[in-house]
């Protein structure tokens, strides 16, 4: 279990590192060709997003490796299910259905990410 928890928030970590990264620190007209959508939200919203993904990153990694808080890395795996169910809920919203095969694959990833924290 150990094992496959590692390679689950590997792919989860450098796919949240990344767009993470690029929400926090690029320009609306940076973001705008990859994620259409924050045309329609505030850019505040969208930094914070990007911050929210840095720190679940740190939540995934940090309370395995330091044995702390082990509940924290369930929480933020949890949370990254909750952010792409409302990402996916936005991307329909914009009548974007083709665009959340993603969405519903980084829910399903971070689902069994939740379920092998637990067995940590």
């Amino acid at each position: 279990m150990t094992v496959a928890y590692w390679i689950v928030v590997s792919l989860l970590g450098l796919f949240y590192l990344y767009s993470g990264t690029k929400k926090a620190t690029q320009t609306r007209d940076q973001l705008a060709p990859m994620m259409a959508w924050v045309d329609s939200v505030p850019m505040p919203l969208v930094r914070l997003i990007g911050a929210l993904e840095l720190l679940g990153v740190a939540g995934l990694l940090l309370p395995p490796l330091t044995g702390v808080a082990p509940g924290l890395a369930v929480a933020a795996a949890a949370g990254f299910a909750v952010l792409q169910v409302l990402a996916a809920g936005l991307h329909l919203s914009r009548g974007e259905a083709k665009q959340t095969g993603l969405n519903w694959t980084l829910t399903a990833v971070a689902g069994v990410a939740v379920w092998l924290a637990t067995a940590l």
